[in-house]
């Protein structure tokens, strides 16, 4: 049987200044097992290829004449899928060591342009292990980033720090 593709174009909801995070992650929570989705952005949304790999997927990019990005992501075939599912997701970089309930996790977003904080916040979220916490880095604060979160199930305070940048804890 061949591979239906479903197509998803994200450059409106950026150009809105939408975060278009949740919106990816319901379009491939609908998708089908023999199903593949088409991104199309307008830039290259390097961190969301760790999150969907830890969901079975891989990925193929590509940047059109335009300047603008296709990805084609599609599942593992499913003797990987299936050891994968049996894999904890991969912590995130940067933790510290010790009592599970008690971790905590780093996050520098600094210097990166929006929306690409709010993605790496949330894409460091979806492997953070239950009890842990995220202290996340910021130029700005992050103040469409609350919803986002609480909606996960998170709680969020912001500091602003003697440099200038934020500092956000996200329990």
């Amino acid at each position: 049987m061949s591979s239906e593709i479903v197509t998803l174009d994200v450059r409106d909801d950026l150009r809105n200044g939408c975060e278009p995070f949740s919106k990816i992650m319901n379009a491939v929570g609908q998708l089908h097992p023999e199903q593949k989705l088409l991104l199309i952005a307008p830039f290259e949304p390097a961190p969301l290829f760790s999150v969907l790999a830890r969901q079975g997927f891989d990925h193929a990019s590509k940047q059109t004449q335009s300047g603008d990005w296709e990805v084609l992501f599609s599942r593992h075939d499913k003797a990987e899928a299936i050891g994968e599912g049996l894999n904890p997701p991969t912590p995130p970089a940067g933790s510290s060591s010790g009592n599970k309930s008690s971790e905590t996790f780093e996050v520098d977003a600094r210097g990166l342009e929006p929306p690409q904080p709010m993605v790496k916040i949330l894409e460091t979220l979806a492997a953070l292990p239950e009890g842990a916490e995220l202290r996340a880095r910021t130029d700005r604060r992050p103040m469409h980033l609350y919803t986002r979160i609480e909606t996960r199930g998170f709680k969020g305070e912001t500091e602003e720090q003697t440099d200038g940048s934020f500092l956000t804890h996200i329990r």
